[in-house]
C-alpha cells in the first residue's frame, strides 16, 4: 500500500503545518477500509473548505514548497513524485450525500490521525456519484462496479 503511506505522509505534513485532519477518500480509501486491492490511481483527500476557499493561496504555497506541483487548479488536483493528489472539501459531503461530519469515524497510523468513512457511507457516495454529470459520462461502469463491490462487502 505504497499509496496509503503517501497519504500518511501528506495528512502529517497538513496536520502539522495547518493542523487539518484530513479524510481519506476516493478509491485509496476504500482499498485501506476493505483490504482489498483496487488498483488506485491517485489519491483523494477531503478538507475543510477554507483550505479550497479563503486560505487557498496559502494551502498552495505550502503544498508547493514540500514539492507538489499544482496540475489542475480547478480540481486542485497536485502531483508529486508521478503521483496525483486531489483535494476537496468535507463539508460536501452532507449536502451530496447525506454524510455529516458528526459521523465519520477517526483513525490513527503510524502517529497520523485521519478521517474514514465507513462501508455504508462509501456506498452513498458511489450511489450519489453514479448520478453525478461528469461521472455517469467518464466513470459510470467504475462507480457500478465499486457499488457492486461495496454491497457484496456489507
Amino acid at each position: 500500500m505504497i499509496k496509503f503511506t503517501l497519504f500518511l505522509e501528506n495528512a502529517r505534513f497538513l496536520s502539522d503545518k495547518l493542523g487539518i485532519v484530513p479524510l481519506l477518500y476516493g478509491s485509496l480509501g476504500l482499498e485501506y477500509l476493505t483490504r482489498d486491492v483496487l488498483g488506485v490511481d491517485d489519491i483523494d483527500i477531503l478538507v475543510p473548505r477554507v483550505f479550497i476557499t479563503e486560505r487557498w493561496h496559502e494551502f498552495k504555497s505550502l503544498l508547493e514548497a514540500q514539492g507538489y506541483v499544482l496540475a489542475d487548479e480547478h480540481e486542485h488536483t497536485f502531483v508529486r513524485d508521478g503521483v496525483a493528489y486531489s483535494y476537496a472539501d468535507i463539508e460536501d459531503l452532507e449536502s451530496f450525500a447525506g454524510i455529516r461530519m458528526k459521523d465519520i469515524e477517526m483513525r490513527e497510523a503510524d502517529g497520523v490521525c485521519f478521517l474514514m468513512l465507513s462501508l455504508e457511507q462509501y456506498l452513498a457516495v458511489y450511489k450519489k456519484s453514479s448520478k453525478d454529470g461528469y461521472r455517469v459520462n467518464i466513470r459510470q461502469k467504475k462507480d457500478a462496479d465499486k457499488i457492486r463491490f461495496i454491497e457484496s462487502k456489507l
